[in-house]
């Protein structure tokens, strides 16, 4: 699975990573719903540990699609509300 961290690289993870990846997911959108800034912050700290960590980051003139697109590190609560709803970023 291709992901791209907004205004930062594009990663491909393991295909192990990516339940992983859409259970913090899901995880993240809880927390959006119940207003729950802090546990959003680690969620969302995670998954981008978990991408940046676990993937292979791609060359910059590697032009390939990404399967998922994550806001940029710095997102701010009131931006996630954007994105982290319904199935969230990842459906299942």
């Amino acid at each position: 699975m291709i992901v791209r961290i907004a205004m930062e690289n594009q990663y491909r993870i393991p295909d192990a990573d990516a339940s992983r990846l859409n259970e913090l997911d899901n995880a993240a959108v809880a927390a959006v719903e119940a207003g729950d800034e802090p546990r959003f912050h680690e969620l969302f700290e995670q998954m981008l540990d978990l991408v940046r960590n676990d993937g292979e980051l791609l060359a910059e003139d590697d032009l390939v699609g990404s399967s998922i697109i994550l806001p940029p590190p710095d997102t701010s609560f009131a931006d996630a509300a954007a994105d982290f709803t319904g199935d969230g970023l990842i459906p299942d």
